[in-house]
């Protein structure tokens, strides 16, 4: 029989091989791939689909009734499965697979990024060369801000799963002081120190989020514990949007000097009036589109995964 395979996001992967290499698997299956899928559009393009592919395209009840006589599996080009509805899917007997653990090293890596730059006042820096202030500057260098190294620094990891542990690697090869705080607080047997969250924002230089977005982590931080963080330390969040207050943290950038790096946002694409967007604060920010887990060699390990999640489904 042949498959007839739907991609419904390729656009979400970038440049990639999945096609490539899932015919290379399946030579007579029968591959359409859009960029992208609105809403509205869903339905429509995977009717008759026996497997679809989805980023972040939402597959919920009404449609997977719709589909339920054709589709057979679900492969989801991530790891997170709430675009799907799960319960439904279960009861039309559509299987649903993930791919975990492809973006552990990359987000690990991205997170250092970050720190680096922003402890190296990484957007300022740029800035003033780029603009040409530093060609009519009088002096041959520009030390206005501190530059801080991580040697020596204390740096608190909310949420230590295997990419808070990745990230504790990274960050103790450069001479940083690990600690935590378990969102569940269930995590207490770790090799580094566990600290209650008011201890760690207070202690920190760095503190990076790496935690899910669930009843315990939502609105995380907020207005009420943000002016605990010290100020000159970096807050990173490439866990999920929503974990942090973003109108509270925009308030209290612009209140004193701290700083952050974000990849992941409440609302994606973040909205053209976010309060991240504000030129008073554009130097005290690192932003980048959600995409930590795309590095190339990370994206290779997805796609692989998801063929073989389809190779193994069909056998």
């Amino acid at each position: 029989m042949q498959e007839k395979i739907v991609f419904l996001d390729g656009l979400s992967l970038g440049e990639h091989n999945l096609q490539e290499k899932l015919l290379q698997k399946l030579p007579n299956a029968d591959y359409t791939e859009y960029p992208t899928t609105a809403p509205e559009q869903t339905l429509e393009r995977a009717k008759g689909a026996t497997i679809v592919l989805s980023n972040k395209v939402v597959l919920n009840r009404a449609i997977l009734a719709e589909l339920k006589d054709s589709l057979k599996l679900v492969c989801i080009t991530a790891t997170g499965m709430n675009n799907v509805d799960l319960e439904a899917a279960k009861e039309y007997g559509i299987a649903v697979k993930n791919v975990a653990g492809y973006s552990t090293k990359s987000v690990a890596q991205h997170t250092l990024m970050m720190a680096l730059a922003l402890s190296a006042k990484l957007p300022l820096y740029d800035f003033f060369c780029k603009s040409g202030y530093y060609a009519s500057s009088a002096l041959f260098t520009n030390l206005a801000k501190p530059l801080e190294l991580l040697y020596g620094k204390k740096w608190g990891i909310i949420g230590l799963g295997s990419i808070g542990k990745e990230v504790a690697k990274l960050a103790t090869a450069f001479g940083a002081e690990v600690c935590y705080y378990s969102t569940s607080g269930k995590n207490l047997e770790a090799a580094y120190p566990h600290k209650d969250l008011k201890t760690l924002l207070q202690e920190c230089f760095v503190i990076s989020i790496h935690a899910p977005l669930n009843d315990q982590t939502k609105n995380l931080l907020n207005q009420s514990n943000l002016p605990f963080i010290k100020n000159g330390a970096i807050l990173i969040n490439v866990g999920r949007g929503g974990i942090v207050n973003e109108e509270d943290l925009a308030r209290e950038l612009k209140r004193r000097e701290i700083y952050a790096g974000f990849d992941v946002f409440t609302q994606e694409p973040m909205p053209q009036n976010h309060p991240f967007l504000d030129k008073e604060i554009a130097n005290q920010l690192l932003l980048t589109p959600h995409n930590a887990w795309g590095y190339e060699e990370s994206k290779q390990v997805l796609i692989d995964g998801v063929i073989h999640n389809i190779v193994e489904f069909l056998k």
